[in-house]
């Protein structure tokens, strides 16, 4: 598994700069802060529109 680094980033949580780093796992985009050890996760587009209409989703996560 390879991590990098997303230059510029800010971590929502904590709001330090350039700690966030990417991976995929499992087929899903996986960012993480090295300092606070947030977490955020996207799966692929064909998951993502799998999601019910009735399901209650709390937000996705889009890495640009």
């Amino acid at each position: 598994m390879r991590k990098r680094f997303i230059a510029d980033a800010t971590c929502p949580k904590c709001q330090a700069k350039d700690t966030l780093a990417l991976w995929v796992e499992n087929n899903v985009d996986v960012v993480e802060c090295v300092k606070c050890g947030h977490q955020m996760r996207e799966a692929d587009k064909h998951v993502r529109d799998e999601v019910r209409t009735n399901e209650q989703v709390i937000g996705i996560f889009h890495p640009e």
